[in-house]
């Protein structure tokens, strides 16, 4: 454990099962999704239910098996382990996680307002809200803030971390980091609500808080810290009016085009960044989330009748809480409509050139990217996975239509930097083989595991949409409404909707993808649809999580799954963990974030254990996901009080994890004025929290978790 300077303490209790949003503060709902839980689930689709699409994968057995490739198939075996030469994405050999074993002893439930962790180690803050990125930033002041400042200044309430490599010898680093979004009530003294106004001025350095920063980092020494480099020269600021460039299918569509921009091709800025992916070829790349709280009309109702803003939570009778339209009338979808299909897209970034242009990749869809993480495929095509993170919301993968060049020469580059404009996407179904056993209490079915096989149902496939009467543009602007519209094709042809899909990562041991789905307290609660092997819980509080394995490749459109983790109080008898033993586990809820260690052990950041109300504040927890210890979580950090656990970043040679710690003290009654956190600096005249990335490692420099 750190020193702990006065931290906040609060009395240990387990999970609480009360009524509110999720596990979040009211307050974080209403700044990080605009209240998503009190808005009518935008997906109102009247998708064939789970029982329908495996009855009828059976009854149609024959006919789909004559179908060839693209067919449902029910006969695959089920997740087998991985073969001892089975490559993951990164190209090196599978197998055990041996040398791998975690040995750090787990951090108790607490709710210190303080960085806690494992015995062995400690942390350090590398960069905070406000501190100085590029050339002429000021010191951070929190009373004396301007827009011109904070768009050279860290940004607010990080979230994705990149590490990029500057030598061969893991010593300097460009760290990457996403802004997802700002909290007023801790930014701004006066603001003592979610509704109290802001002013012109306020709003202004809000925007320049969002977006993406880029900041040079050198190892401290021979041990796992990292510190920044004052004013590096590839440090950068991104924010919501840097200019960027549409690519892909739907570059210059009608859906883009906007008074400001009639070629459909420009965009300023972008929102909401949540997780993010790091690409072979050493670019980054950032999902737009929760975008949909930025707009709304001005004054009075608009038209909607396509669903095109419903399907996507954007209201369609009133401006949005931030009110950005009153400094940008961009953000009034009444006066500009199309402006808000230009965002929701994964935007791909070039950390080594900070004069580059940030690029929004049409083909990979437009929804509520938590993420995009990219793997190399068996034929050398891009392979990318995606949450669309909302309530009985989708999981896409893309797949290049070109294939990644190796090489590090200027024109191998050249040709990898444009390997996300075209390609196939797809969505998942998900088919269970214990259908009729699943009741939503969370009990396993008589096989002994929630299980069974998929099919990847492709939107656009060779350049050319699969949705009847919809054209590619439409297809990639609207993915949501597209994805929905293909059960009209037939119950085979039905995504699955699932219970929050977060981040995706592939573990680069084993070659299997693990997807968190971090909670769902409507499902099976009144006509939402009920749970099914895929999401076997009713009124899903705590999460869980997926693996699954490509059994046709990774770029093909089948694959066998299982779930790993069922997360929760492991006293509660829903709860799983990969059938290890529940007495040896650690309590984890609403699974964020993941990441694997060079091991292929699975480390796992949260957000919405209850930290508002007595319980544990969200943390960093690690599982092997192979041999004996399979399913044995262990709390390897908790964040500060209030705040969210994101990231997290293990580096290559295992000595450092980053994580970024999210709106610590954002608890409801939490203010600049009166704040429910100090971290990290503590002061003892106007204290307020600063959401901050920090680095653990081990006290004696070896690799952590092992």
């Amino acid at each position: 454990m750190t020193d702990l300077q006065e931290p906040r303490r609060r009395a240990l209790l387990p999970f609480l099962d009360l009524k509110r949003h999720g596990n979040r503060s009211h307050v974080t709902c209403f700044y990080k999704c605009g209240n998503a839980c009190d808005s009518a689930i935008p997906n109102q689709s009247d998708n064939p239910t789970f029982a329908d699409v495996v009855q009828t994968a059976f009854s149609r057995r024959n006919m789909l098996k004559a179908a060839g490739a693209g067919a449902l198939i029910v006969a695959a075996g089920p997740l087998a382990p991985a073969a001892a030469n089975e490559r993951g994405p990164s190209g090196r050999p599978g197998g055990s996680t041996r040398g791998g074993a975690l040995t750090f002893r787990p951090v108790e439930q607490n709710t210190l307002d303080e960085l806690v962790t494992a015995q062995g180690y400690r942390y350090s803050v590398v960069m905070r809200w406000g501190d100085p990125v590029v050339a002429g930033a000021p010191e951070f002041d929190i009373a004396r803030q301007t827009p011109e400042a904070q768009a050279k200044q860290f940004g607010y309430n990080c979230d994705y971390i990149g590490l990029l490599p500057l030598d061969d010898k893991d010593r300097e680093a460009l760290l990457v980091v996403n802004h997802e979004y700002t909290n007023e009530q801790l930014m701004f003294s006066g603001v003592a609500t979610e509704s109290s106004p802001t002013t012109p001025q306020q709003k202004r350095i809000a925007m320049m808080a969002h977006g993406i920063s880029v900041v040079e980092v050198r190892r401290h020494g021979n041990t796992g810290e990292w510190r920044p480099v004052r004013n590096g020269r590839r440090n950068r600021r991104i924010t919501a009016d840097t200019p960027m460039e549409f690519t892909g299918p739907a570059a210059g569509s009608e859906y883009l085009r906007t008074k400001a921009d009639p070629r459909g091709r420009t965009v300023l800025g972008t929102l909401n960044n949540c997780a993010g992916g790091q690409t072979p070829w050493g670019t980054t790349l950032h999902g737009e989330e929760n975008f949909n709280q930025y707009f709304g009309p001005a004054a009075g109702p608009v038209a909607d009748p396509e669903r095109r803003l419903a399907r996507y939570g954007i209201s369609t009778s009133a401006a949005a809480g931030r009110r950005w339209h009153e400094v940008d009338p961009r953000f009034d979808v009444a006066a500009e409509p199309n402006e808000v299909n230009r965002f929701g897209w994964v935007v791909e970034v070039d950390p080594y050139d900070p004069t580059s242009r940030p690029k929004k990749r049409t083909a990979m869809g437009r929804f509520k990217h938590e993420g995009a993480d990219v793997r190399i495929a068996e034929d050398g095509r891009v392979v990318a996975y995606s949450g669309d993170d909302e309530r009985f919301d989708y999981i896409y993968k893309f797949v290049s239509k070109k294939k990644f060049r190796r090489g590090h020469d200027r024109a191998s580059r050249a040709h990898n930097l444009t390997l996300l404009d075209e390609g196939d996407l797809y969505v998942a179904q998900f088919t269970g083989d214990s259908a009729a056993e699943i009741d939503g209490t969370g009990t396993l079915p008589s096989d002994g595991e929630f299980d069974g096989t998929g099919r990847w149902i492709p939107l656009v496939k060779n350049g050319a949409s699969m949705v009847p009467g919809r054209k590619v543009d439409w297809v990639l602007t609207f993915t949501r409404l597209a994805a929905d519209e293909l059960s009209a094709r037939g119950p085979e042809w039905a995504p699955t909707k699932m219970d929050r899909p977060e981040d995706i990562q592939v573990n680069p041991v084993n070659g299997r993808v693990y997807a968190a789905l971090t909670n769902n307290t409507n499902r099976g609660v009144g006509t939402n649809p009920a749970a099914d092997e895929a999401n076997p819980r009713s009124r899903n509080r705590h999460g869980h999580i997926v693996e699954w394995k490509e059994t046709a490749g990774a770029a093909g459109e089948r694959f066998s799954w299982r779930i790993f983790l069922v997360a929760g109080d492991p006293s509660d008898p829903s709860t799983y963990f990969a059938g290890f033993d529940k007495t040896k586990v650690s309590a984890i809820s609403c699974p964020d974030n993941v990441e694997f260690d060079p091991a292929g052990n699975l480390w796992i950041s949260t957000d919405g254990s209850p930290s508002n109300l007595p319980g544990s504040n969200d943390g960093l927890y690690a599982v092997p996901t192979e041999g004996r210890e399979r399913g044995q979580v262990k709390r390897f950090l908790t964040v500060p009080f209030g705040a969210e656990c994101s990231g997290p970043l293990i580096t290559r040679d295992a000595r450092s994890v980053f994580v970024a710690v999210q709106h610590p003290g954002e608890t409801d009654g939490s203010t600049v004025d009166a704040p429910s956190s100090t971290w990290p600096d503590r002061r003892r005249v106007n204290p307020f929290p600063r959401p901050s990335v920090a680095v653990a490692y081990r006290q004696d420099g070896g690799r952590v978790g092992s």
